[in-house]
């Protein structure tokens, strides 16, 4: 594929995951008054839910992946993702869509495997971030555009066509791959599937504390984005009453994401993802405090809710891929495997975060920005110990070798040395 050509197709393949999770969101109350489900707070299970699937999944992929390459898992899982579709829109019950939801999850777990697997398998470092927030760039214009797109596909039919429409989305990402997409592995790197290999790569990925911490991180910042999702028709529309308004205030705080990802793409080359996140981590508490002081003081509205809820997305937005690739940095040689246990620790770690914050709703932000500040302060935290009580500099993490010979694997470090 020709780069920018890449970079898309890696932007459509996260975006599966994407539309996904956001596409029903303006049909949850439609989904609710269907399927007769009583409790609101129990509408955000249809989106974490699909979460859980998500990360489960993801453990499944990445040692594939290595041992087969990543072409076949791909088209194997995006047909998946077809049928859990078509399974969804005819789900006669909420036990039945919850059930496709989670089908839907843990086939769309390959997406995020396979993205980073890909783009790793050609690039590390500064590179990889680069590509990848480009990549994020335009899939963060996914989650402005899906609300939208939810409400125009209700405007032809019932909820039941945009469960439709994402099956339809899927099979385009997949006949692209089978025409377009070439396989990224060569044979000569394929980690042979064993038990014992296995383990070493479980615990090389779970040991080392750039890619544990980072991964935790990532887990925590990305429990903030499922809490304002999960929440964010109850807060706009039941709160403020801004049914009409919803989408094009959703697409506020997701393109400001979008354009977090865009500036990162730009910066990070020069600057380097640390200064970066760590300077997006503290304007992140920074916004929080101030969301928290509005509450207060009784004079929260639509307007600085938003406004704020922008802003700390923004900051959010400097975060997610910058502690994605520093995650990555040291131990690329098993991408697959190690985007797997990290992606795993980071769905099913935001899963919980996000439903605790999610679940706390009762009619008032609160809890949403008291989440938000306690998730600032505790990534933050994270990073100083991960970076041995430094921050705001940058060096990069320990190379794939040196790695091995903190593990007292010499040998196979020098292999990697050697070869990388």
């Amino acid at each position: 594929m020709h780069p920018r050509e890449f970079v898309t197709f890696i932007a459509a393949l996260m975006a599966v995951n994407a539309l996904g999770v956001d596409l029903m969101l303006p049909a949850l109350a439609d989904i609710g008054r269907d399927l007769t489900i009583s409790d609101a707070n129990h509408r955000q299970w249809i989106v974490t839910v699909y979460m859980v699937g998500f990360g489960a999944g993801q453990l499944i992929y990445g040692p594939l992946a290595d041992r087969i390459g990543r072409r076949p898992i791909l088209i194997g899982t995006l047909l998946g993702f077809v049928a859990a579709s078509v399974f969804a829109a005819s789900a006669p019950t909420f036990s039945a869509l919850l059930g496709a939801r989670l089908l839907q999850g843990l086939m769309s777990a390959s997406t995020r495997v396979l993205a980073v697997a890909i783009v790793r398998d050609g690039a590390s470092g500064r590179r990889m971030a680069r590509t990848m927030s480009v990549a994020q760039m335009i899939f963060f214009v996914v989650p402005i555009l899906a609300p939208t797109l939810g409400q125009a596909l209700l405007a032809f039919g019932t909820w039941r066509f945009i469960f439709y429409g994402l099956g339809a989305f899927a099979a385009f990402v997949l006949t692209w791959a089978l025409v377009r997409l070439p396989e990224t592995l060569p044979v000569a790197r394929r980690v042979p599937f064993s038990v014992g290999a296995l383990r070493q790569s479980y615990w090389l990925t779970l040991t080392n504390r750039f890619s544990i911490g980072y991964a935790l991180a990532a887990s925590l910042t990305f429990g903030a984005i499922i809490a304002f999702v999960s929440s964010s028709q109850q807060i706009f529309v039941d709160q403020f009453g801004a049914e009409g308004k919803f989408t094009w205030l959703f697409a506020i705080c997701a393109g400001a994401m979008g354009v977090a990802a865009f500036a990162n793409s730009r910066l990070v080359g020069t600057l380097g993802t640390r200064i970066i996140s760590q300077s997006a981590l503290i304007a992140l508490i920074a916004f929080s405090i101030l969301h928290v002081l509005v509450i207060y003081a009784g004079v929260e509205t639509l307007v600085s809710f938003t406004i704020l809820q922008a802003l700390s997305m923004t900051a959010i937005g400097l975060c997610g891929s910058n502690f994605g690739s520093m995650a990555m940095e040291p131990v690329g040689h098993i991408a697959g495997t190690a985007s797997s246990v990290q992606g795993f620790v980071t769905s099913i770690g935001a899963v919980l975060v996000g439903s605790a914050i999610g679940q706390a709703y009762a009619g008032t932000t609160l809890p949403l920005a008291v989440g938000y500040l306690c998730i600032g302060v505790t990534v933050l935290a994270t990073v100083y110990i991960i970076e041995g009580g430094q921050l705001f500099r940058a060096h990069e993490a320990p190379a794939h070798g040196e790695v091995f010979k903190r593990c007292g694997l010499r040998e196979h470090s020098d292999r990697l040395d050697g070869g990388l």
